[in-house]
């Protein structure tokens, strides 16, 4: 049975979730109308898992976040309105600690909320068993981190852009499969990366088509690379790194002899997208496996694993996650069952084997 805290301060909201969770059979329920009521059910219901929403009177929901986090650490699912100032506080939740975030379909949850039911509780009983991983101090050392990163490539010298795309069967390619938990684990890997890193970088990453650019750009100052959101077709470029566009897959195909990454419409085949293992498949279609790095990172369900362990036995090299920093080792934990992992590493140690595989 999972504990479920059910935070919103709209009366039918509360209403239709707790009955989409007294549904699915398996949940403990209680409910809180703001961030402070929320605050103090923490301490009193104890629950496992947190349904939380963003604006909220009397406390808002970022605020409740990080005093629930500072007093005792719990699985919150934030939910999110599909406007870029949500993403933003999305994003910011997900830094405090929140495990995941579920999108409001529509305009008016409550005339839609059926449509995202399965999601829903598929997230919150995935989130009862994420990993937390030290939330209380790891919301100052993130911060603290990021503020050196951003020192540290102020002060770099920038390096000279290289000139052209990338070539088929050129120096090589990086791509990297996420989703629960991903927006913090690349904003631990991404910014680590020098300026001259000199391999492009295909990222994608479970997350709808409204937060995808805010995303990349959010990544984008965070880090010395250059990030995009691959929103068209564009010829893919060393030292910069596209994430796919949310609600449609990334394929890579030859325009000429450059490689070029580009959108298409969600495949029906795959359950998530953007989709890793179409991305995986269309990088073995046209990239010699050798020139290949997978990275497999946190997040639930199996997508890519199929893709990543053909990379591996064709001579590729992959990574993936180990479960001590996994938020939800499901993705990575495939991998590795498929032996599919060249090697297993923490979130902190990955940036580094990158360089070192190609050579920076």
């Amino acid at each position: 049975m999972v504990k479920l805290l059910i935070v919103d301060d709209s009366a039918l909201m509360r209403r239709q979730l707790t009955q989409i969770f007294a549904d699915a059979g398996d949940f403990e329920i209680t409910q809180a109308r703001n961030g402070r009521e929320a605050v103090e059910l923490n301490r009193s219901f104890q629950p496992d898992v947190v349904t939380l929403d963003i604006n909220m009177p009397e406390m808002d929901g970022l605020t409740a976040l990080s005093l629930i986090m500072a007093e005792r650490p719990v699985a919150v699912v934030m939910v999110s309105s599909l406007t870029e100032q949500g993403a933003l506080a999305t994003f910011e939740a997900l830094n405090l600690g929140a495990v995941d975030y579920i999108v409001k379909p529509g305009g008016t949850i409550s005339l839609s909320i059926g449509e995202i039911t399965d999601e829903l509780v598929g997230k919150v009983r995935s989130a009862a068993g994420a990993r937390l991983k030290g939330k209380v101090t790891a919301v100052t050392g993130l911060v603290q981190r990021m503020r050196d990163d951003q020192k540290r490539i102020a002060s770099r010298p920038p390096a000279p852009r290289r000139s052209g795309s990338q070539a088929a069967g050129g120096d090589g390619l990086v791509i990297v499969g996420v989703s629960t938990g991903g927006p913090r684990a690349l904003e631990e890997i991404l910014p680590l990366l020098p300026s001259d890193f000199p391999w492009p970088i295909l990222v994608a990453q479970h997350m709808p088509a409204a937060f995808t650019k805010s995303f990349a750009d959010r990544l984008d100052k965070a880090c010395a690379l250059r990030v995009i959101e691959a929103s068209g077709p564009m010829a893919v470029e060393p030292g910069t790194v596209y994430i796919a566009k949310g609600n449609a897959d990334m394929v890579v195909a030859l325009r000429g002899e450059r490689l070029t990454v580009l959108p298409k419409p969600e495949s029906s085949q795959h359950l998530w997208h953007p989709s890793v293992e179409l991305l995986g498949r269309s990088v073995l279609e046209h990239c010699e496996p050798q020139s290949v790095i997978g990275v497999m990172l946190t997040g639930m369900g199996n997508d890519g694993a199929d893709a990543f362990t053909q990379i591996k036995q064709r001579g590729g090299r992959t990574i993936a996650e180990s479960e001590e920093s996994a938020v939800v080792f499901g993705m990575p934990k495939e991998l590795i069952d498929k032996r599919g992992a060249t090697l297993v590493l923490p979130v902190d140690k990955i940036a580094a084997q990158l360089c070192s595989w190609t050579g920076r």
